[in-house]
């Protein structure tokens, strides 16, 4: 039986096997192996190396299978499709995978990237060698590589001037990610220039690049250390040492994208609170964009306070596009920035309706009808007009519950407030995430049929405002519901004498 069983597993690999189907002189890359002879002072884990040597391994095999190249013979059994888009062309994408040749494996310039890494994360002095081997119809790639041990930062030193921006620059040391005993690494090098680059953004350098800054590296200085001289490059552009201001802010709405407005026309341009406004038709109260711009005229540039009234512009939910773009004042050496914000709105008014289906554990079935209906600006201050109505019903084909039908109908209208409502109070903030002011009103009619009906309720004036985007809080100051019961029926005051509890039911369903 045994005997059996082995020769059908080798007939069907036979069967599988890509051989027959490969180019002549070609055969299948089974993937790499890497060796590793460490320098006795080497710390790191041979697990460790090699994963971080195999990142630079190229070209990755095909899968394999119980030693067999599955999705490969697929590729080959599929065929070649005659159209782009159909079954067979679907069926071999999905099941199959092309071949990983031989060809394709340079060991020689692998064993460069290879090398190259483990000089870009510290390892100076490691050499990696390439070669393969080949078995029946396989090729598989052997990297041997001498470890040298890891350099580590000894001192990080600027080439100061008395610029303002090195100034600039000098000041935000404290938060480095470069420090004293940390392992090199050219990537904590690109990921200090973009921090640096960020703290710039948020200083009036708007036209700062991380490209403008260059790190010099010596590391001649013996105990496996080396000293970090950061400067900036030479062709460094005047504007990019330069902090600039905030000149003029400019709104466009009415915004469209199929004939859009040009930036030079001023007709029809209002100024409130520093801000120019085009809006025409008056669709907008000014007083929205004063809200939603987070900075000034005459500020400094911030990224931060330009993505904060990107976002509070998105998230009022009245403009389905929203994009900002900066010009640099037109007289020479000027150092203000005029920002655009052109807005185009969404629909101002939409009708919904919905049609449900639902089953309950209790053998109860039904069917809920809604309209909503939605105003996107109702009093021209980015409010969210929300008006829905209801009614369903619920039904029951079980023997005891037969005939005790279920009826629903209700409305809730609320509004929603892109700011804080409060009643002799005029709360100004400027956080990333604006916040709302909901106030809300409803009102349910629910029929029990053989026991009672109820008519319930609510009233809501609730804030809501965001820490971060995974952090939301809510106060609600007011929180009304009143219920009350109707035509309650003689057969259900029976039942609340024996079980007491039924009377939740009217507060709970």
């Amino acid at each position: 039986m045994k005997r059996l069983l082995y020769g059908s597993i080798v007939l069907m690999f036979s069967a599988c096997s890509v051989q027959k189907y490969l180019p002549e002189g070609e055969r299948l890359y089974k993937g790499a192996e890497i060796k590793i002879t460490k320098d006795p002072e080497v710390k790191q884990r041979n697990k460790a190396l090699k994963t971080l040597m195999s990142s630079a391994v190229s070209p990755r095999p095909n899968k394999f299978f119980l030693g067999q190249p599955w999705k490969v013979w697929w590729w080959y059994k599929i065929g070649e499709p005659k159209r782009e888009k159909g079954l067979k062309a679907f069926l071999r994408n999905k099941l199959g995978e092309p071949p990983v040749l031989s060809s394709r494996v340079k060991v020689s310039s692998t064993a460069e990237n290879i090398q190259s890494l483990m000089d870009n994360n510290g390892y100076f002095k490691t050499t990696v060698q390439g070669d393969t081997t080949n078995f029946s119809y396989f090729t598989k790639a052997i990297y041997t590589a001498q470890v040298k041990p890891q350099y580590t930062i000894n001192e990080v030193k600027w080439v100061a001037d008395s610029t303002p921006v090195m100034k600039a620059l000098l000041r935000t040391q404290g938060r480095s990610l470069l420090r004293k005993g940390n392992a090199y690494s050219l990537d904590d090098i690109k990921a200090e220039r973009e921090r640096l680059d960020l703290r710039l953004k948020t200083r009036g350098y708007y036209y700062f690049n991380p490209d403008y800054l260059m790190a010099y590296v010596d590391s001649s200085i013996g105990n496996r250390k080396v000293n970090l001289y950061l400067n900036l490059k030479k062709d460094v552009p005047a504007d990019a040492k330069k902090a600039f201001r905030i000149n003029k802010i400019t709104l466009y709405p009415n915004y469209s994208l199929t004939s859009p407005t040009l930036d030079t026309s001023d007709v029809g341009t209002i100024v409130y609170e520093a801000i120019h406004i085009q809006d025409t038709v008056k669709r907008y109260k000014p007083s929205l964009f004063a809200r939603s711009i987070t900075y000034d005229t005459g500020s400094l540039y911030n990224s931060r306070t330009q993505n904060a009234s990107l976002n509070r512009l998105i998230s009022l939910g009245t403009f389905k596009f929203v994009k900002n773009r900066f010009e640099k004042d037109g007289y020479i050496d000027s150092n203000g920035l005029n920002v655009y914000y052109y807005l185009t709105p969404a629909p101002k008014k939409s009708l919904q309706g919905q049609i449900d289906g639902f089953t309950k554990d209790n053998n109860y079935m039904g069917s809920q009808v809604s309209l909503n209906f939605l105003n996107r600006n109702a009093f021209r201050g980015g409010e969210q007009l929300s008006i829905k109505t209801f009614g369903g019903f619920e039904t029951s084909f079980g023997d005891s519950l037969r005939g005790n039908n279920n009826f629903r109908l209700g409305g809730n209208a609320s509004i929603r407030l892109p700011r804080y409502a409060i009643p002799f109070f005029d709360i100004k903030e400027n956080n990333f995430y604006q916040p709302n002011t909901s106030i809300s009103l409803g009102y349910e009619w629910y029929r029990k049929n053989l026991f009672y009906s109820r008519n319930a309720f609510t009233a809501n004036y609730e804030f809501s405002w965001k820490k971060d985007i995974r952090t939301q809080f809510r106060l609600a100051p007011i929180s009304l519901a009143y219920i009350r019961a109707t035509g309650v029926t003689d057969s259900f005051y029976k039942q609340i004498v024996s079980n007491p509890s039924l009377l939740l039911n009217i507060y709970d369903e």
